[in-house]
């Protein structure tokens, strides 16, 4: 799994469509998901480094609309932000 990119960011194609814009959650859900794993992992397990890397690569795709120009996003990205942000429900 090192050194390959198994689950690419969803990609949005127009932020204005209320549809494509809820690509953002499923990238910021993701986000949170993937460093819950991480973070159920014992540190010295060889796959938390890529789960890691790949939750950034998720968060980056995605934090920034949270307050981007797009009400169709922006309104309701921000739960899924604190639930990342926080690491809300994980340990």
């Amino acid at each position: 799994m090192p050194g390959r990119l198994w689950l690419e960011p969803a990609a949005v194609g127009d932020r204005s469509d209320p549809k494509l814009a809820h690509t953002d959650g499923l990238n910021l859900s993701r986000a949170w998901m993937l460093e819950g794993i991480a973070g159920g992992l014992p540190a010295s397990d060889h796959r938390v480094p890529t789960l890691r890397a790949v939750a950034q690569l998720h968060r980056d795709a995605a934090l920034p609309e949270v307050t981007g120009d797009h009400y169709e996003g922006g309104h309701w990205l921000a739960a899924f932000a604190v639930y990342l942000t926080s690491g809300s429900g994980l340990n």
